[in-house]
């Protein structure tokens, strides 16, 4: 193998989700309301950035800065990663410290990963979601739009299954039913990014596949 072909077969394998529990949103077909909504929700509006300004905020970005410095070496990139986790998930009605474990679960903070089934970026999102709900012109490697489709995409989940956390998490890996990527993310979420106490109605362990599912 010469060195130029070596060289890209590196670039590749640095491209790809190495992490082996990525996985890759199913498509649903959508009823004309829901698909309204969602393209409503994923819209490319700009940050606010006001809310970073609360003290509490603050000391959160701080905390989580620490903690992401192994992932993200760059202080001026992770404060920006960080104030758009926490606005995409809270605009979701999500935990944002949920959203850093699933993130560490799905591309260990890897702008550009992708998977072998072509799910993209930070959450590893599906390219069929921009057709679906949104333009051509919207970037998956582009930050503030990968975060605000992936998290979009896992409310709509939970929305599906009434909040049961496992089986959304489950819908958003297309590994519904079964729980060693719902209990990855309860790990990574438990273990590197809560300041809290997890919610009790998440049970990480495995579950009875429901007919149906």
């Amino acid at each position: 193998m010469n060195k130029g072909t070596t060289r890209l077969l590196i670039l590749a394998l640095g491209m790809t989700a190495g992490h082996a529990l990525a996985g890759a949103q199913k498509y649903e077909p959508l009823s004309a309301s829901v698909k309204t909504q969602l393209s409503k929700t994923v819209a490319d509006t700009a940050v606010e950035a006001a809310f970073a300004d609360s003290p509490v905020v603050q000391a959160w970005l701080s905390l989580m800065s620490q903690r992401l410095t192994r992932f993200i070496p760059d202080a001026e990139y992770r404060a920006d990663f960080l104030e758009t986790v926490h606005y995409e998930a809270t605009r979701a009605g999500l935990d944002p410290e949920l959203v850093l474990g699933l993130i560490e679960v799905e591309s260990g903070f890897r702008k550009y990963a992708v998977s072998s089934v072509a799910a993209r970026g930070y959450m590893q999102v599906m390219p069929f979601w921009v057709d679906l709900i949104g333009s051509r012109e919207q970037n998956l490697f582009h930050l503030r739009t990968n975060l605000r489709y992936g998290c979009t995409i896992l409310r709509h989940y939970l929305d599906i299954e009434h909040g049961d956390l496992f089986r959304a998490l489950g819908r958003y890996n297309g590994s519904l039913g079964q729980a060693q990527y719902p209990n990855a993310v309860y790990a990574a979420w438990r273990k590197h990014w809560t300041t809290g106490v997890l919610p009790a109605s998440y049970s990480p362990m495995p579950r009875p596949i429901r007919k149906g599912s």
